[in-house]
């Protein structure tokens, strides 16, 4: 078991990314993207539904039809790609989102909150172009 953990779509989506962002101009597929990733397809169809729909990448179709970037790879960061998979990350409450507490002070001693900032922060930090 990991400390860490993040949902498959998730995962998912910014692996996908990450490998759209290092093969560019190249344009990989849904199907393509799956067998690189082991992933199911139809999950991942519904994934790059939600990234999609957010305009980080467009759809080209064809024989050699595929995914692109739909913007600069420097501007799209992993925590941009979180938060279109899982929705707004809010700091500063609970980070195991509970809200209310068995007693008068968080017995992490705010820990928790220090690491999910540093998490988030790491997130942002970490951009589809270096990948490229």
């Amino acid at each position: 078991m990991n400390l860490l953990n993040i949902s498959e779509g998730a995962y998912l989506a910014m692996h996908s990314l990450a490998l759209i962002a290092s093969k560019q101009p190249e344009r990989l597929s849904v199907k393509n993207l799956a067998e690189e990733l082991n992933a199911s397809q139809a999950h991942l169809a519904k994934v790059f539904q939600k990234i999609s729909k957010a305009g980080l990448v467009k759809s080209v179709r064809g024989p050699s039809g595929g995914f692109i970037l739909d913007k600069p790879a420097e501007d799209i960061s992993f925590l941009d790609i979180y938060e279109i998979i899982e929705g707004k990350v809010n700091l500063g409450d609970c980070p195991l989102g509970k809200s209310r507490c068995s007693f008068n002070m968080c017995i992490f001693n705010d820990d928790f909150n220090r690491i999910s900032k540093d998490i988030y922060n790491t997130y942002d930090k970490i951009k589809l172009s270096n990948f490229n």
